[in-house]
C-alpha cells in the first residue's frame, strides 16, 4: 500500500529536518493516523541501504506486531532490531558509554563482547515517544550520541505538562484528528459521559489518580449495573474495550458483563501469548464482544474491529486519556465510533479531537485551571448524556442527538439596600485646606495629599452634605 499524501510530507518533512541538521525530531499525529507505516517507510528506505536500525517499544506484547508491519511494509529486517527499551539498554551496558570514551586499543575483550551485543545502529526509532525522558531510554540515547533519531507519538507531554525538549530537538505535527475524521482517515464518534460513581474523593500521588481509591469506588454492584445499562442503551451489541483502574477491577467488570448475559474476557500482560492471541482473535471475529485490561489494549496496541470505548479509570494523563478514548475511532466505512466515559476524563482535557497546542518547552501544569478551560469548551447534555463541544459565545446551545435546549443563563447582579448615592464632580489637585474642597472627590484628593485614614474623606463629605 502506498502512503497517504500527509504521510509522505511527514516523511519528507523528517528527512528535510534531518538535513538542516536537527538530530532528533519528533512526528506527532493522531491516534489511527497511521504512525506505525510512517516509521516503516523510513526503516524500509534506511535498511535498502544497508543501514541498521533500532526500533524501542515500551511494552513486550507490541514488539511482534512491529515486526509483522516492518516485513509486510519491504523493511529488511537482518539490518533492522525490534526491542523492548529494557532489553536495548541492558545490552547497552556501562561499557558501551565507557567504550564512546576510550580508545579500541584500551578496551578489554570482554567489553568488546559486551558491546557488540547491540551493534551501533545509523538510525534509532522511538515508538511512543512521549516515554523517552525516562532514564533506559537516555541510556540508549547516551550510549549512541551521534546517532540520528526520530520519535512518534500522538501526545508529545509528559504527566507533569512538560515538553518533551530534553531528548527532541524539533516537533513535526501532522494533521488535526478533526482533519483526519473530515478525510475518512479516522471514524467519527458520539461521546457520552453518564456518571456512574462518587469520585469526589480520589487521591492524588506522583501527578496520578491513586489506584486503590478508584479501585475502591468502582467495584461496587450499583457501578457495575450503571456501566451494563448505559452500554446497552448506547452500545448495544457493539464490540467494546472497556478501560478498568486494576487488574481486579478488570476482572470484576468482566464478570460482572457475563452475569449480565454478555461475553466479556479480562486480558492483561501476563496472559500468555497464546491465550492472548486467541481473545484478540475471538474479539475480531465476534466471538467475544467486551475486552476488559487496564492499559494493555492502549498505547499502540491495534484493534480496528473495536467500536466503542468504555472508560471506567479516571486519570491525569492527557496522553491515556487520548490513547484510550481513541482506541475506537480506527476508520471503517460507514462506522460511527461510541465513546462512554464513566468517570469525566473529558471535564479534565476536552474532547478527544480538540486541536491543542503542542511545544517542546517545561511548564509548570495548572490542573485547576486546565479544568475550567475545558469546561467552557465542553457542554453534557442532562437528558441523553450526550457529550459535545460548546457552540460559539452568543450561540443557542443545542443537544445535537436528543434536541435538548440549554436554557441561557441570565447575569446576576447583587444588590444592596444601603448602597449609598455619590455625587461625583471635578476636582483640583492644590488645596490648602478641606474648607476648599467643594466636593467628595475633592476631599479624597486632599485626604490622599495629607496621607489621612481611609475613612476621613466619607466623613467630611457626608458632614458637608456632598454625599446624600
Amino acid at each position: 500500500m502506498p502512503l497517504r499524501p500527509y504521510q509522505s510530507e511527514l516523511v519528507e518533512q523528517t528527512r528535510q529536518a534531518w538535513r538542516e541538521g536537527y538530530h532528533a525530531p519528533c512526528i506527532v499525529l493522531g491516534c489511527g493516523g497511521g504512525k506505525s507505516v510512517i516509521v516503516a517507510e523510513i526503516a524500509r528506505r534506511t535498511t535498502f541501504n544497508g543501514k541498521k536500525v533500532l526500533f524501542l517499544v515500551h511494552r513486550q506484547e507490541l514488539v511482534q506486531q512491529i515486526i509483522r508491519t516492518f516485513i509486510r511494509w519491504g523493511v529488511d529486517m537482518n539490518y533492522c532490531d525490534v526491542m523492548m527499551v529494557q532489553t536495548a539498554a541492558r545490552r547497552c551496558g556501562a561499557e558501551a558509554k565507557e567504550a564512546a570514551r576510550t580508545p579500541p586499543e584500551q578496551t578489554s575483550v570482554r567489553q568488546q563482547r559486551r558491546i557488540k551485543k547491540l551493534p551501533k545502529p545509523a538510525l534509532i526509532i522511538t515508538d511512543e515517544n512521549h516515554h523517552s525522558l525516562a532514564l533506559s531510554y537516555k541510556k540508549i540515547y547516551d550510549a549512541f550520541p551521534d546517532v540520528l533519531r526520530v520519535g512518534v507519538t500522538a501526545t508529545p507531554v509528559r504527566l507533569n505538562g512538560d515538553g518533551l525538549g530534553d531528548v527532541n530537538d524539533k516537533l513535526i505535527i501532522g494533521p488535526s484528528t478533526k482533519w483526519l475524521i473530515d478525510h475518512n482517515c479516522l471514524a467519527p464518534y458520539d461521546y457520552y459521559a453518564p456518571s456512574v460513581a462518587d469520585l469526589s474523593g480520589l487521591h492524588i500521588k506522583m501527578g496520578e489518580f491513586v489506584t486503590a481509591d478508584v479501585e475502591k469506588a468502582m467495584i461496587k454492584k450499583a457501578v457495575f449495573g450503571d456501566v451494563i445499562g448505559y452500554y446497552r442503551q448506547l452500545a448495544d451489541g457493539k464490540k467494546a474495550v472497556c478501560y478498568c483502574s486494576s487488574v481486579r477491577h478488570s476482572l470484576a467488570t468482566a464478570e460482572a458483563f457475563r452475569e449480565a448475559g454478555i461475553n466479556a474476557v479480562h486480558i492483561d500482560g501476563t496472559t500468555p501469548d497464546a491465550e492472548r492471541n486467541r481473545i484478540i482473535s475471538d474479539f475480531r471475529a465476534g466471538r467475544i464482544t467486551i475486552l476488559c485490561n487496564v492499559d494493555l489494549i492502549s498505547e499502540g496496541f491495534d484493534v480496528p474491529d473495536c467500536e466503542c470505548a468504555i472508560l471506567l479509570r479516571p486519570t491525569q494523563s492527557l496522553t491515556l486519556y487520548i490513547q484510550q478514548s481513541m482506541r475506537c475511532m480506527r476508520y471503517r466505512p460507514g462506522k460511527r465510533a461510541i465513546i462512554l466515559d464513566h468517570v469525566g476524563n473529558y471535564a479534565r482535557f476536552g474532547m478527544p479531537d480538540d486541536d491543542r497546542l503542542w511545544s517542546l518547552e517545561k511548564h509548570k501544569r495548572n490542573i485547576k485551571k486546565e479544568a475550567a478551560e475545558n469546561a467552557e469548551k465542553v457542554k453534557q447534555c442532562p437528558e441523553c448524556y450526550y457529550t459535545f463541544g460548546a457552540p460559539p459565545p452568543g450561540q443557542p446551545c443545542i443537544c445535537p442527538h436528543c434536541g435538548y435546549v440549554f436554557p441561557v443563563k441570565s447575569r446576576e447582579i447583587e444588590t444592596s439596600e444601603s448602597t449609598e448615592l455619590i455625587h461625583i464632580e471635578g476636582f483640583r489637585l492644590d488645596f490648602s485646606s478641606p474648607d476648599d474642597c467643594s466636593s467628595y472627590s475633592d476631599l479624597l484628593a486632599y485626604a490622599k495629599k495629607k496621607g489621612y485614614q481611609r475613612g476621613w474623606a466619607f466623613y467630611e463629605a457626608r458632614k458637608r452634605g456632598f454625599i446624600y
